[in-house]
């Protein structure tokens, strides 16, 4: 019996997890209501994670596995909650399956109007109620689609994953498809991360990604098109230490799918002092980008990379002074010098972890560039860390899914942006302080360890090498 308490302990706390995550679903918070009930969910993740440490050895792998199903499943009882970007990659899939570019027209077109469906573009009564997730247009309709003026920003990739999730969909399954594609990409990368975590001994690190809140909340019911570019990352790490070409052409894939990636870049080529490998990653991404980007190329008459300059410009990457973007920075600097000094600081980093990394740890480079890159960027979408929650997995790093937090508060409570970051890089830095300060050193020598030395050696020389 004593041995099955543990087991009943977390068990408990996961339950009570996948409760509390269906009542915030279900639930009609917004803002920083919402984001009080995420901060509880987050607070029972904690518990069945310190929890867990007490189980068997031979009980961790499936209660993590069954933990991450149940939790998973949770995103998929209600509508998307906090985000729209679904509604996007649903349009798009639907005008691929026309035999149309997604690249060449923005969903107000009235190029695309006849692929038009209710569940996307209600009528008139529908519009008629102000409903905040719905864009107005034009014509004086309105639409599910976030931004539905400008052609979308997604990668081939990314399209070529809607395509897919519209050809095996069942006709009026709306938003469920996504999520429910979701839930399956959020689940490979549990097992990918399980079946790693194993091999090094102990999977318990793998139930920091399947049972985080920020799993079903993001991947499953906002169905962000990040979790398949997490999965294609976390293959990246794994092999690209053995096999450069390889991970080369899975790095490129995943840049195809979102391009917060490119951040694993450094992390890749951590320690490598020869040309060779360097280049064969390097190549390898490039022609692995081209070669995705290329079909959608030769079919789009507008440009593919669609509405990127300009979501830039809207998220204020490139004026300081037009957003909430360079928090940290700006609490030092005027916001004019912000974008240099951000561009100077990821630079740093990035050689940093380049020249000091350990090769065989790819993952641990990956983490501290896009940790890095999150702290001095100041993202506001809270789906971002997905990546940097996976890279934490494989490190052990835990302090790091600060982060991931202060997006979720950045997010749902904008003005907290600079506190929220601030408090992360606070986390990030004990933890390095902690981790360094017990870090062991050398052992004491053993006098009666010592070797005597041969009759044949002087011991007032070198030995010799």
């Amino acid at each position: 019996m004593p041995r099955t308490r543990p087991v009943l302990l977390t068990g408990s706390l996961l339950a009570c997890l996948a409760a509390a995550s269906v009542a915030l679903l279900h639930s009609g918070a917004t803002g920083s209501g919402f984001l009080y009930g995420y901060a509880g969910t987050w607070a029972l993740f904690a518990a069945a994670v310190v929890a867990l440490r007490t189980v068997p050895a031979r009980s961790v792998a499936p209660l993590v596995l069954a933990g991450a199903i149940v939790v998973t499943a949770t995103g998929l009882v209600a509508q998307p909650r906090t985000s729209t970007d679904s509604y996007r990659y649903a349009w798009d899939g639907r005008v691929q399956a026309a035999g149309t570019s997604p690249y060449d027209h923005a969903p107000a077109d009235r190029a695309v109007e006849g692929l038009r469906d209710g569940w996307l573009f209600p009528g008139p009564e529908v519009c008629a109620t102000k409903d905040h997730d719905l864009a107005p247009l034009a014509d004086g309709g309105c639409t599910r689609i976030n931004r539905p003026t400008v052609h979308t920003i997604y990668p081939p990739v990314a399209e070529g994953w809607f395509l897919l999730v519209h050809a095996v969909s069942p006709d009026q399954v709306r938003h469920k498809a996504l999520q429910a594609g979701g839930a399956l990409l959020s689940l490979a990368v549990t097992g990918l991360l399980t079946g790693v975590s194993r091999r090094r001994g102990d999977p318990r690190r793998a139930a920091w990604w399947g049972w985080c809140p920020a799993v079903p909340v993001e991947a499953v019911n906002n169905a962000h098109i990040d979790t398949l570019a997490v999965l294609l990352s976390v293959a990246v790490v794994v092999v690209v230490a053995r096999h450069r070409i390889v991970g080369g052409l899975l790095l490129g894939a995943a840049v195809a799918a979102k391009l917060l990636p490119l951040l694993l870049v450094p992390g890749t080529l951590s320690g490598i002092r020869r040309p060779r490998p360097a280049l064969a990653t390097l190549t390898a991404v490039a022609v692995s980008v081209g070669a995705l980007y290329l079909p959608y190329v030769l079919v789009s008459r507008q440009p593919v990379l669609g509405y990127l300059t300009g979501y830039a410009q809207e998220e204020g990457y490139e004026d300081a002074a037009a957003g909430r973007r360079y928090a940290l920075l700006r609490l030092l600097l005027p916001d004019a010098w912000a974008l240099p000094a951000a561009a100077l600081v990821l630079l740093a980093v990035a050689v940093a972890v380049w020249r000091h990394q350990d090769p065989e740890r790819p993952w641990s480079g990956a983490l501290v560039t896009v940790g890095a890159a999150f702290l001095v960027l100041t993202p506001g979408y809270s789906w971002y860390a997905l990546l940097l929650i996976a890279l934490v997995v494989l490190d052990g790093r835990w302090e790091w899914l600060a982060i991931a937090g202060a997006g979720a508060v950045a997010y749902l409570a904008g003005p907290a942006t600079a506190p929220a970051y601030g408090c992360a890089a606070l986390a990030v830095g004990i933890g390095w302080w902690l981790r360094r300060t017990r870090a062991p050193g050398p052992a004491p020598e053993n006098p009666r360890l010592r070797a005597e030395p041969h009759p044949s050696e002087d011991p007032g020389l070198p030995a010799a090498r």
